[in-house]
This record gives structure tokens, sequence and C-alpha cells, in this order.
């Protein structure tokens, strides 16, 4: 059963929520201010967020952006706030849907149902690694990765061919395209620092191995 946890400080609306949530086969859990959010995410990996956005103790966009910088969990904004630039800034901080008060509880649910089918085209790969190109977003087993541009294309690079070892000059050459002259010992130091982050979302991640001699290949099965 899919959980939805419910961010919202109406008690009466967040039960009514919950009850219909429940009707429509999903668990749910409630929270009544913001200041416990994120810890909570943290621990329970919800299937989906209703996060209402003006909250007592913190403010739903200010949790919705620290979230997205670890999860990609969908994030529905309730908002009763209607100016446009609202809506637009809870968007790009990362919400995939928004609803405004006053709204019908079924629409919810609606809503619900179809960011979880839009968003479950999103599974991950097997080895767990979720790229977006468009947003240079990177995120591995649900944990975002601040990447600067250069390792975001290096990383690109090595997962567009799975398996194939690529020397320090490959990987200038698809790197820099421009031809400018570059220290193949910066492939290394790029390289050392993508593993570092991939090892902080998962520890002992082997992910991009070194083939002795040869260069560097993405191993989609490192097990």
């Amino acid at each position: 059963m899919q959980r939805i946890l419910v961010v919202e400080d109406e008690q009466r609306l967040a039960s009514i929520l919950a009850d219909y949530l429940h009707a429509a086969g999903y668990s749910t859990h409630c929270l009544g201010e913001g200041r416990g959010v994120v810890a909570w995410v943290r621990g329970n990996r919800p299937d989906l967020i209703l996060l209402d956005l003006m909250l007592p103790g913190r403010d739903g966009m200010e949790i919705c952006k620290e979230i997205r910088t670890f999860s990609t969990v969908p994030i529905i904004m309730v908002t009763a706030r209607i100016e446009e630039i609202d809506r637009l800034l809870g968007l790009e901080l990362g919400a995939d849907d928004y609803v405004c008060k006053p709204f019908s509880p079924r629409e919810v649910v609606a809503r619900v149902k179809a960011v979880l089918r839009r968003t479950s085209a999103r599974t991950p790969a097997p080895h767990g690694l979720r790229v977006d190109a468009s947003t240079m977003r990177v995120s591995l087993d649900g944990h975002h990765l601040d990447l600067t541009a250069v390792e975001f294309k290096l990383l690109a690079f090595l997962l567009a061919h799975p398996g194939r070892i690529y020397s320090r000059e490959q990987l200038m050459e698809g790197m820099y395209p421009d031809q400018r002259i570059v220290n193949d010992r910066t492939i290394d130091s790029h390289i050392k620092k993508l593993r570092r982050k991939l090892d902080l979302a998962r520890s002992g991640c082997n992910l991009i191995r070194s083939v002795y001699g040869v260069g560097y290949t993405f191993d989609p099965d490192p097990e």
C-alpha cells in the first residue's frame, strides 16, 4: 500500500483528506506543522507528499526545497494563494503539481493518482541512478547529487555506454570538444570527486570502475 504524507495545519481538512485517501486505497500519515517534516521524510520515505504552503513553524516552499536536495518523492503543493508567481515558484522548487484551496477532496485524490502514475515512469534504472539531462539533476537511490557541470557531463558520457572502457584521451575528447589543452590527470581529478559524491549517496559505491593501464568504465552491475 502506497503511503501519502499529508502536511496540513487545519486538522479537520487533514482528517478529511486522510479519509478520502484511505477510501482510495492509500495509507496516510498527517503532520500539522512544518518543523518536523524533513526529518519524517528522511526516516519514512513516503510515496507522495501533500504539502501545504502556509504552515506554522516552517514555510512549505522551504520544506520542498530542502526535500529536493535528497529525494525525488512526488510533491503536490496545497495553497490558498492564487497568485501565479506562487504557483510557479512551487513548481520551480521541484513540486510535481499544485492544488488551490478551496478544493474538492475527490479532486485531490484524482491529482494524487495522476502524479503517482506519471512519476512511476521515472523508476530508477537497476543501478539506482536517475539522470535528467534537461535540468542536469542526478540522484542515486533517491539522494540528490550536487554535481558540477563537468562532473555531470563526465557521468553522462560514461553512462551512455555502460561497460565500455574509455581511455583518458577518449574522455577528454568527449568532455572538451573544443580541443582545449587539458592535462589528462584532470580527468582523474574529476573522477575522484565524482566517486566521492556517489559514495556519499551510497557507501561503497563502485559504479565507476578503474581499469588499470587503460582508463575508466561505468559498471552497471558492480557486484
